[in-house]
Order: structure tokens, then sequence, then C-alpha cells
């Protein structure tokens, strides 16, 4: 199955999708005084703040948390430069709970201390973001549709921050195959439950997103498909029902082959797709084994829970 664009219905839901990105943006701007977070942004367009962050993400360059906080100390910037407020003043404002916090913040932002940009220092510019939309006809994307009856998972869950996930996951994962997994890849045998476990159940096969958490923050597993039998201590299993999943096959060396199939789901797949929509707020990432994952050829795919849309 393919997804052709250029036609009316893909700019429909690319408006709609876009329209959102700058609904969030507006409410971030009219609320830069107040302590908000990725939630009460995602909130405001009735997503998942998973999703919603990796959308902004990858459509904008910047992070939810990010782009508030630049934002903040540019407009903080502006009333050292026009008003006479003291700088514990103007810290609080823009939601810093002591002036030395709010100078640290600052000085490493703008290159300059607040006392410095007071007196006429120059400091970095960070303007509101503005959305456009371009339409271009003849691209597509390639993807399936698979039925999947139930199935169920075991690995190692670890809780991660969405501001922070992209740094902190390849840590999770260096840490997990370091521990459980490197001995393996040797040759050498189960050592422990955990390895016989990691063994018995190819868990390394997924990396597994689950919003579900709660406070922007979402589940991340290093999985395997469950196949029974015990569940060593430190490992999870997670079942997920039967559904349809648009899978994503990719080819080339990671992570960035995988980066760039993300990519285009959240800026062209999702908000341009006239017949499915996202079903569930998880997504998986699966990978053929251990290999040589820098390889031009290394095969791994993005798995998206789907379900059509109604007329």
């Amino acid at each position: 199955m393919e997804y052709t664009g250029g036609s009316k219905d893909r700019e429909l839901e690319q408006m709609e999708w876009l329209t959102s990105i700058r609904k969030a943006i507006d409410y971030m701007e009219t609320h830069l005084e107040e302590d908000i977070t990725a939630q009460d942004v995602a909130d405001q367009v009735f997503m998942s703040p998973f999703f919603f962050q990796k959308a902004f993400s990858l459509l904008t360059g910047y992070g939810i948390g990010e782009y508030i906080r630049s934002r903040r100390l540019h407009q903080a910037a502006i009333d050292l430069r026009e008003t006479d407020d003291k700088v514990i003043d103007i810290a609080l404002r823009y939601c810093y709970e002591t002036p030395e916090s709010f100078s640290k913040a600052f000085s490493r932002f703008h290159g300059a201390s607040p006392s410095q940009v007071r007196d006429g220092a120059a400091g970095k510019s960070f303007l509101p973001l503005t959305i456009t939309i371009s339409i271009q006809g003849g691209n597509r994307m390639d993807y399936k549709i698979t039925p999947m009856p139930a199935f169920k998972v075991i690995g190692f869950q670890r809780l991660f921050d969405t501001e922070t996930a992209y740094q902190e996951i390849p840590k999770f994962w260096n840490e997990v195959s370091g521990k459980y997994m490197k001995a393996l890849w040797e040759g050498k045998s189960p050592a422990n439950p955990a390895e016989q476990a990691v063994m018995d159940n190819c868990i390394g096969e997924y990396g597994i997103s689950i919003d579900d958490a709660g406070g922007g923050k979402f589940r991340y597993l290093i999985a395997g498909k469950y196949k029974g039998g015990d569940v060593p201590e430190g490992m999870t299993v997670h079942e997920f029902p039967r559904n349809d999943w648009a899978v994503f096959d990719c080819r080339g060396p990671l992570p960035g082959a995988l980066q760039s199939v993300n990519t285009r789901i959240f800026k062209e797949w999702i908000p341009g797709n006239p017949d499915y929509e996202v079903a569930a707020y998880a997504s998986v990432e699966w990978y053929d084994g251990p290999g040589d994952t820098s390889a031009p050829d290394y095969h791994s795919a993005v798995w998206i829970p789907v379900r059509k849309k109604q007329a």
C-alpha cells in the first residue's frame, strides 16, 4: 500500500494538524508567565503529551520545554532593557524560583548576564515560531496495514520524561545490553534467570514506547515477544490487544535511518493520511537482530497502532 500526496483530503488533514501546532504555540505564548508543562500544552489540542512532544520536536526542531524556556528568556531580556523592574521580579515573572537560577539560565542562553544586558549588551533573540504549510505533490510513503492478534511482550521497563527521553533512552539501552546481553552475544550460556529470559524471548528485538503514565512521562520497554514462563525480577510483561498496525519498513544504518522514518511518519503520514489515524498512544521499533546496526542495509521498522477513520 502506498500513501500518495497531492489530494485535497491530504491538504485538509495537514491543515488541521498544523492548526493544532499553531494553537499550541499560541497557548504557550499567552502563558509564558505561568508554570505550564508539556501536559498542559498537549491538553489544549487533545493529544497525548508523548505524541505531541514528538510531533512538535520533529516539526519545529525544539522540545516543548526548550521552546518555553527560550521564549521566557527572550522576553526577560526585553523586560530588562525596557523596564526598571528588579531582577528578582523578572525572575519570578518567568517562573524561576531564585535570582541565582534565573541569572545562570539567562547567562547561558544570552552569553551575557542580566546586568550586562540591562546596561546595553546584546542578547540572543528568540521570536515566536511561525508555522507554514507546504503541499508537494508526487511524494509517497510506503507502508502496510497489518492486522495483529493480541500479543504479549516481556522486557526491562523504565519511566522517562518526554522532555529528556531522546538523551536518556540510549543510556538505558547501553545499561541493559551491557548487563544482560553482551555475554550472550559473545556465545556464553545464560548465567541467571534474567539472561535466560533475554535469550528465550529475544529481548532487544523491540523498543516500545507506551504513553499511559501521565504527568508528561511515558513507559519505555526494551522487550521481546513473551513466550511464557517465569518473569524474572526486574522485568515486566505488557499485552497489546488485537489491533491493526501501520508497519513502516526501514533499511539503513541506525539511528539515522529510523529517525528519518519517524520524522516522515509525524510530518507526513499522521497529519496527511485520509484513511487511518492513531488508535493508541504507543509505538514499537523493531530491530532485525543485534547484527551490524551501522550497515547500509540493516533492517528495522516502526509499528504504529491505527484504526480506520470514520466517515
